[in-house]
């Protein structure tokens, strides 16, 4: 019986360790040349450029180039939207996107890549008519997911 128990507990903390092991990088690649690329989570700025290191999941953070006309929320900018997360269910991993829904508008070539999972996964929108971008709410398909633990997400301007 102690085996067994000391066997479940084991399992937990396995469990557990692991749970609180994940992490995700969110790095930038800026070759416009001018702008600061901004991170932002809940209206708080994560990053101005440096890699950025989340211990846990990222949730509903946008990401954009700040060329001096962005507003806090990307508003006038190409957005990059991204939730970073390790799957617990089938289709609940990450998820990436780049949108030019209003109040966003294309100002820079934006595009994003998976790394260290999902390689070769990702998107660039060159053009404000881009069909890789979400230009109304229902364009769903434009959203590229990732369903590896531990995922990372490069980000690059003007490429």
């Amino acid at each position: 019986m102690q085996i067994k128990v000391a066997a479940s507990l084991l399992a937990v903390a396995a469990f557990a360790g692991s749970a609180l092991a994940e992490s995700h990088t969110v790095t930038f690649n800026n070759r416009c040349g001018h702008g600061t690329p901004t991170l932002v989570q809940n209206g708080r700025i994560l990053s101005t450029g440096a890699n950025y290191v989340s211990n846990g999941p990222l949730v509903a953070a946008i990401a954009y180039l700040q060329t001096g006309s962005c507003g806090l929320n990307g508003e006038g900018c190409t957005l990059i939207e991204t939730t970073l997360q390790n799957p617990t269910t089938p289709g609940s991993g990450s998820s990436s996107d780049i949108s030019l829904i209003p109040p966003h508008t294309f100002s820079v070539t934006s595009g994003f890549g998976y790394f260290g999972g999902c390689d070769g996964a990702g998107a660039d929108c060159t053009s404000a008519d881009c069909s890789t971008a979400f230009h109304n709410p229902d364009d769903t398909w434009v959203q590229v997911a990732c369903q590896t633990n531990n995922v990372n997400l490069a980000i690059t301007f003007c490429d």
